[in-house]
């Protein structure tokens, strides 16, 4: 999950990082009144989770409560990259002598931690990686160590900064560091991490990326979900407790493991293309429990999406076996009632398929075509998408 910029701001002081005052607003007339209680000059930042905010004139400076107020008119409502700013903060200015780029992440491919830190800041840190690979220092980070001071004295040396510019550098990527691991974060980024004319080393802005995996250990982590951009049939899924992500496409799937959904999200758009281009519509995991309640729950949240015009089911039978799977459909089908009305593809296999495939066929559920083969299947469910168009 991203945060926005006020929500890592908001996670960095409670950190103790240093950064600016800030106020969220979502109005002009709250933005005024921002500025007023700030005082001095301030910046009216759009909250979005996108980079190239100020290029698209999401950032502006306002010397006063009604510049700002007026500087916000021309951001809410401003398209950035398809994010629609809603809200902004309002932030206290700072007077800025040198920028600079600090980042903690996650580097999977290595199975470790990875900081990457740069003399210069403020700009977009991908060109520079390509551009100027020299100016960017990647240092390897012991997920057991950790960075303790000597460790961020070794970043700050690696990214060139000056030798009187460390001791005050060093001690903020060592909090930074405990809000990557603190709150179970996949990336903590500052672009610009700034040194102030009166020699202050503050965190302008912020990037923090929460591994949801570690949400049973964070309560406070679920107030930060943006519920009024998030997708209504994911948050729907979410809260059933399915792996669910929504995809721009015709053709529902439901497996059991992420493996075999993967596959057959391969299959599904291999099939498509001989009718009408059909695509997937969605990813779901019912994991090894496909008890009706599951089985309903899933079928709810994809018949809720109206591109949705097939339904695949693909299960293969390990721990559950196929003919519990064939119950739990057949439940589903009967606890949605007049909900379920689009043409379910089913294909099973594994243990004890033939029991699975007979709960189906004495069923004799109208809606459900019954497919030997993935292959097969995923080409029926194409077709049956394609005929509903």
């Amino acid at each position: 999950m991203d945060l926005f910029e006020y929500q890592a701001r908001d996670v960095f002081e409670s950190y103790g990082v240093p950064v600016l005052a800030g106020i969220i607003a979502d109005s002009p007339e709250e933005v005024r009144a921002a500025a007023d209680k700030l005082g001095g000059t301030v910046v009216v930042k759009a909250q979005v989770k996108v980079g190239g905010r100020g290029k698209a004139g999401g950032v502006k400076v306002a010397h006063n409560p009604q510049d700002a107020e007026e500087a916000s008119k021309a951001i809410f409502g401003l398209d950035i990259k398809g994010h629609v700013v809603h809200r902004v903060m309002v932030a206290a200015g700072a007077r800025i002598a040198q920028e600079f780029y600090f980042s903690v992440l996650l580097d999977r491919a290595n199975r470790s931690f990875l900081s990457l830190a740069s003399y210069e800041g403020g700009v977009e840190i991908e060109i520079l990686a390509v551009e100027r690979p020299e100016a960017l220092a990647k240092v390897e980070v012991d997920p057991i160590a950790g960075i303790d001071l000597a460790k961020a004295t070794e970043i700050a040396t690696a990214a060139s900064f000056p030798a009187e510019l460390v001791p005050k550098i060093a001690p903020v990527i060592v909090k930074l560091y405990e809000v990557f691991v603190g709150e179970d974060a996949t990336l903590v980024e500052v672009n610009p991490l700034v040194l102030t004319e009166e020699g202050d080393i503050v965190a302008l802005d912020g990037k923090v990326t929460l591994d949801e995996n570690a949400e049973f250990r964070h309560e406070g982590h679920s107030a930060l979900v943006d519920t009024a951009s998030e997708d209504p049939l994911e948050a729907k899924a979410k809260k059933a407790n399915l792996n669910y992500v929504k995809l721009d496409g015709e053709v529902g799937i439901i497996g059991n493991g992420a493996g075999l959904v993967m596959s057959t999200l391969d299959v599904v758009s291999y099939a498509g293309e001989k009718h009408g281009h059909v695509k997937p519509a969605n990813f779901l995991d019912i994991g090894g429990g496909a008890s009706a309640e599951v089985m309903a729950a899933g079928l709810d949240v994809i018949l809720g999406d109206e591109q949705v015009k097939s339904v695949f089911v693909n299960v293969f039978g390990g721990i559950t076996s196929c003919d519990a799977v064939a119950n739990g459909i057949v439940g589903a089908l009967a606890v949605l009632g007049d909900a379920a009305t689009k043409p379910l593809v089913v294909r099973l296999d594994g243990n004890n398929v033939v029991e699975g495939r007979q709960i189906l066929a004495d069923a004799g559920h109208p809606l459900v075509t019954v497919v030997d083969t993935m292959d097969e299947a995923a080409d029926k469910a194409a077709e049956l998408a394609y005929a509903a168009r």
